[in-house]
């Protein structure tokens, strides 16, 4: 195997015989052979497109044969047999109707017609000869470019599905999908034409992220200030981690009256800032804290575990019983939901002991996403031109175990007191629950929601930046930002797309960044590594 695709990848290069995240050989083949397959169905949607051709399974397959091969998501064999079998499946019949319409079907790539050997064993040979999906025979630079691009789509279509899943789809996005498999079929495309595709898949990102806030905030208001408790109370509980709130709901309208209370963990933390969500009064608070504590966490929580999407690594396989799995989640041993049914949870939950007590370990204030931070602009506005705050921070991004981790900790610690910290994504466990006080009655710690929620936070410096009539890069902001995976590569090209400078970036750069690459992006955007809180806040605030 080869992976490299997550910040924590081994010695920094990439892991060869098993994922740090608990990912197997055999799982990473076979996603290696789904994106190939994944290639060959995107030839066929891309020219069908030329042709006035679309075809909403094969879109939406992409997407979420995409996201199950996230860091996190699926390790369960057999789920990537199937996946596989149905890209080839759609492709056959796709290619039909591109033909029938005129349309070119007689690619030269061997990816247009690769046929899945028989058989979960036989496959994962087949993914060992073909390797990765990426062409390795290009240059550096430019196999460097395709995998940056490659990561990035995987993070758009977890954001496309879940927009999905309520009703908001853009053919454009799914467009981009494609053209970017597609391209990965063609060897000797030039450096500037993978650097615009990577720039352009931030910009679909970008798309994808106002796609998805239009559809939670529609579907369950927007997000208001809200407090919300970190213990637990006597009772029956599920705990539901992950990022998709359509899960969330359902669960909570399943529960209603059977004396269950539901917690959230991770990236659901937000939910309870939504209107149409913290109106059902048994959803109580939020259980866990940082990555580094949940192996240990989750087997004190005495009910079973819904994982929406990638949120931990591998669990202890003694805990799988009480797990249960939902969209492309998959792991060997646990129970996996299709449909909206959560019945099996909820028996679950009521055959467990649930909290013997109550306990209380204090609170957080989720819920400023855009909507509720312009509500207060005009304070921050005068704040700001007043000197009472001189400086505002997005420190934001993911979670994840590797050492390094609690620079961010300490950066905001050591923010000083007339300076605002903005953050969102499961970074903010390493320090969400600090006392950090307010500035004239606007808390300096304001939580704007799950990563998908940067579209709040480059909302808010879009007006500032209108308000104070000066570009965002010349706003008294600071970017520094924490990664993990894929959809923190599709976060950040989008900063990048959209020109923003000076971002701090860690704990460490992605292996995938070729050596002139990296030098390209601080020329470009004066991108760099994190150093010292100490170093970094006095050159930020110089």
């Amino acid at each position: 195997m080869f992976c490299n695709q997550c910040e924590q990848t081994a010695k920094g290069q990439g892991c060869t015989v098993k994922g740090v995240c608990g990912k197997t050989h055999e799982v990473a083949v076979l996603q290696d052979l789904l994106g190939h397959a994944l290639k060959g169905l995107a030839l066929y949607a891309h020219e069908g497109r030329r042709m006035g051709l679309t075809d909403d399974q094969v879109n939406r397959f992409t997407a979420e044969a995409l996201f199950s091969t996230l860091t996190n998501v699926n390790f369960d064999p057999e789920r990537f047999v199937d996946f596989i079998n149905e890209a080839v499946n759609l492709r056959e019949t796709f290619k039909v109707k591109v033909k029938d319409a005129g349309g070119t079907i007689d690619f030269s790539t061997p990816f247009a017609n690769l046929e899945p050997a028989s058989g979960l064993e036989a496959m994962i040979r087949q993914g060992e000869e073909l390797g990765q999906p990426w062409i390795k025979d290009d240059p550096e630079d430019i196999v460097s470019l395709q995998q940056t691009m490659y990561f990035g789509i995987k993070g758009v279509s977890a954001y496309a599905h879940h927009a999905a899943v309520l009703g908001r789809e853009d053919d454009a996005i799914y467009a981009f999908l494609h053209e970017g498999l597609a391209a990965l079929t063609i060897p000797g495309l030039p450096l500037d034409d993978w650097l615009a595709l990577a720039l352009r898949c931030g910009e679909i990102n970008l798309r994808v992220m106002e796609l998805l806030d239009a559809a939670n905030t529609s579907t369950y208001g927007n997000p208001v200030p809200t407090e919300v408790p970190l213990g637990h109370k006597k009772g029956k509980a599920i705990l539901v981690s992950g990022h998709d709130l359509f899960d969330l709901k359902n669960i909570l309208e399943q529960t209603e009256g059977k004396g269950i209370n539901v917690y959230t963990h991770g990236e659901m933390l937000p939910a309870h800032g939504y209107p149409e969500l913290k109106k059902h009064k048994h959803l109580y608070g939020n259980f866990g804290t940082a990555w580094q504590n949940q192996q240990k966490e989750f087997p004190e929580f005495p009910g079973p575990i819904v994982m929406t999407t990638n949120c931990i690594r591998e669990p202890k396989e003694s805990y799988f019983a009480d797990i249960y799995t939902r969209e492309m989640v998959g792991w060997p041993g646990a129970t996996h939901l299709e449909g909206e049914d959560f019945s099996p949870v909820i028996e679950k939950a009521l055959s467990m002991p649930g909290f013997t007590g109550d306990e209380d370990r204090g609170i957080v204030n989720v819920g400023f996403a855009h909507n509720a931070v312009m509500d207060v602009a005009d304070k921050v506005i005068e704040a700001v031109k007043s000197g009472a705050v001189k400086h505002i921070y997005l420190v934001a991004g993911c979670d994840g175990a590797k050492p390094g981790r609690n620079y961010y900790t300490e950066f905001v610690e050591k923010t000083p007191a007339d300076t605002l910290i903005l953050t969102l994504a499961c970074g903010k466990y390493r320090f969400y629950d600090q006392d950090l006080g307010d500035i004239g009655g606007i808390p300096r710690l304001l939580d704007m929601g799950q990563c998908n929620d940067a579209y709040s936070a480059i909302r808010v410096a879009a007006a500032l930046a209108e308000a104070f009539d000066m570009k965002v890069n010349e706003l008294p902001l600071s970017l520094i930002i924490s990664w993990y995976e894929q959809k923190a590569v599709a976060i950040l090209l989008t900063l990048l797309h959209l020109g923003l400078e000076d971002i701090r970036l860690g704990p460490s750069l992605p292996a995938f960044i070729s050596p002139n690459v990296l030098e390209v992006l601080a020329e470009k955007f004066n991108i760099m590594p994190i150093g010292s809180a100490e170093e970094d806040l006095a050159a930020t605030l110089k």
